[in-house]
């Protein structure tokens, strides 16, 4: 059984038992979430919406708040002394899928 939902402008492919990474959540360790914006459902056969399923969520919990390891970001121009380095830690939430509901 897997699930397939939309949030923070992501699609991810999920079943239950999964530890998966979402866009930083405004939710504590602990709390239980809900993702409304499900495109489809697989149990025994697939079900896909159009483009939702009105019925179905998938059901996590948060295990923690956190931040990605630093990217650098630098540009360069040969010839013309341009150097820029930039930085970006993105924000994350670490979501332990618990079921998918579907009526």
């Amino acid at each position: 059984m897997y699930a397939i939902f939309r949030t923070g402008g992501k699609e991810y492919k999920v079943s239950p038992g999964d530890l998966v990474r979402v866009e930083r959540l405004r939710a504590e360790p602990g709390s239980g979430v809900e993702f409304n914006h499900v495109l489809a459902v697989r149990k025994q056969t697939l079900t896909v919406g159009s483009p939702l399923l009105a019925d179905a969520k998938v059901v996590g919990t948060v295990q923690r708040n956190a931040r990605a390891r630093k990217v650098r970001v630098f540009k360069f121009k040969a010839s013309k002394q341009y150097r820029r380095t930039r930085g970006h830690r993105q924000d994350f939430s670490e979501v332990l899928i618990r079921d998918i509901v579907t009526a």
